[in-house]
């Protein structure tokens, strides 16, 4: 007679416990560490470009961002600050692995690039490698299969070989797109993509560059998230990169032609994980003749893009341009709103001598880059108390508007005010001000420390040489 079976929880209860078979884990006590004797990261381009990661780089077509790339890896081969960027510890060497463009573009670009900046094939001394799909060199990363992501790791090991042959300490592949045959909207495949450059990135010490094209339907301002494609390539990226062409409003304010705004363009790193934020920086494209013409054809022209500041208000302005500003103001009555055909404005271009157009018996300025000068000014010398703001009834049409005044008259030999340490981020401007200009050379931040608005005082630390402490200060004797 055959046994009954036993009851499954007996049968479980029997069986013999199996451990599994795996790693242990186990969590590390945190030990201390001076933070001073921690190696600092290894910087190699100002704070934009960081050894053994990845940066991502995010532009529009037409931004002027191959012949940035061209400047930005002759600097770091020749060490020379080209865009305002330090290159840490000496020249670099640079790879740029250019995987749209012919090897004659590249050659055309770099060499217009050399003529502005005055470089010379000795300057680079074989540290600049450059190689183009274009012309044999090509790169294929990871390919797709039944819908999955394939990445090609002898492709990485054999770049790893490369780069250490060579010491690269910068690796450029432009553009990002054309390194791979996988669906860029996957994110699953461009982060595994992506996180492969990090390994090479990691495994050599060198920073990895992935040129990044915009989406076509993206508008608007450039940021981090409108590269093309899957945001998983952005995410893995320890700095972003991004490139903004000057639009209406910026050149407005900075007094660009419309005309002109196609030269200018921005950067700024749009993704500080290992960086403190910076503002954005403008750069112009300027037109570099390369001298290769013949009989036939004409030289080619080619971009170059260098460092811009917008110019500086008060370049060549003197303190008798504020005199006569202030005496034509005493005279008649000047509007503040900048819509006004009565603006003060008119009365700094009259000085200035800036042209000046009228259509329809209304003045405008022939350029906005004067218009923009005269309105910095105004501002300026209102903060500062040369020039006043009040309202008042108009004379034709009694509405109550805002007139400009003559402040405190200008004293002579003292140059005209600027802004103060508050607006360029220092101390905050003083609460008390009895004076129309700035203190002349030598004073700390352009500032004094008034007490209660009646004495001036300053310190033995700050006085010019052959100065006593007693002696007046020229330009405020009028403060008892």
């Amino acid at each position: 007679m055959t046994a009954a079976p036993t009851p499954l929880r007996a049968r479980i209860e029997a069986a013999e416990v199996v451990k599994p078979e795996g790693p242990a884990f186990s969590a590390t006590p945190f030990t201390w560490r001076n933070p001073a004797t921690i190696p600092p990261r290894d910087w190699k381009y100002g704070r934009w470009l960081l050894g053994a990661s990845v940066t991502a780089m995010v532009a529009p077509g037409g931004v002027g961002k191959s012949t940035f790339v061209a400047g930005m890896a002759l600097a770091m081969v020749t060490g020379i600050e080209i865009h305002n960027r330090k290159v840490w510890l000496g020249a670099k060497r640079v790879w740029i692995w250019n995987l749209e463009d012919p090897l004659d573009e590249l050659n055309r670009s770099i060499g217009a690039a050399m003529l502005h900046f005055g470089i010379t094939e000795t300057d680079i001394e074989g540290r600049l490698f450059v190689d183009t799909a274009m012309d044999g060199q090509k790169l294929c990363t990871a390919t797709m299969l039944h819908g999955e992501v394939n990445v090609i790791a002898p492709v990485y090991d054999a770049i790893v070989a490369a780069i250490r042959e060579r010491n690269i300490d910068v690796l450029i592949i432009d553009p990002f797109v054309s390194s791979h045959k996988a669906d860029e909207n996957s994110n699953t495949a461009i982060d595994a993509i992506t996180k492969e450059w990090v390994r090479v990135a990691a495994a050599t010490g060198c920073c990895i560059v992935l040129v990044h094209h915009t989406s076509k339907a993206g508008s608007g301002e450039v940021t981090a998230m409108s590269g093309r494609g899957a945001v998983a390539m952005i995410n893995a990226c320890r700095s972003v990169l991004v490139f903004n062409r000057m639009d209406k409003a910026d050149a407005s304010k900075l007094g660009i032609e419309e005309d002109e705004m196609w030269r200018y363009f921005c950067v700024h790193d749009d993704k500080h994980n290992r960086a403190p934020a910076e503002k954005a920086e403008w750069f112009r494209l300027e037109s570099v003749g390369l001298g290769n013409g013949t009989t036939d054809l004409p030289e080619d022209m080619m971009g170059v893009a260098r460092p811009w500041s917008p110019p500086d208000p008060f370049e060549n302005i003197s303190p008798d341009h504020l005199r006569k500003v202030q005496s034509i103001l005493s005279s008649g009555l000047w509007r503040d709103s900048s819509q006004s055909p009565e603006w003060a404005g008119f009365a700094v271009a009259k000085v200035l001598g800036l042209e000046i157009a009228s259509d329809a018996d209304k003045p405008r300025f022939e350029r906005a880059a004067d218009k923009r000068q005269a309105a910095q000014l105004l501002s300026t010398w209102i903060r500062n108390g040369a020039l006043k703001v009040e309202e008042g009834p108009h004379p034709e049409t009694r509405k109550t508007v805002k007139f400009v005044k003559v402040g405190l008259a200008c004293v002579d030999g003292v140059a005209p005010p600027r802004a103060g340490g508050a607006e360029q981020g220092g101390a905050p401007a003083r609460k008390n001000c009895s004076t129309t200009t700035t203190p002349p050379k030598g004073w700390v931040g352009g500032a004094v420390v008034l007490d209660e608005g009646t004495k001036v005082e300053r310190s033995k630390a700050i006085l010019a040489p052959g100065e006593n402490e007693d002696d007046p200060i020229p330009g405020w004797e009028h403060v008892k």
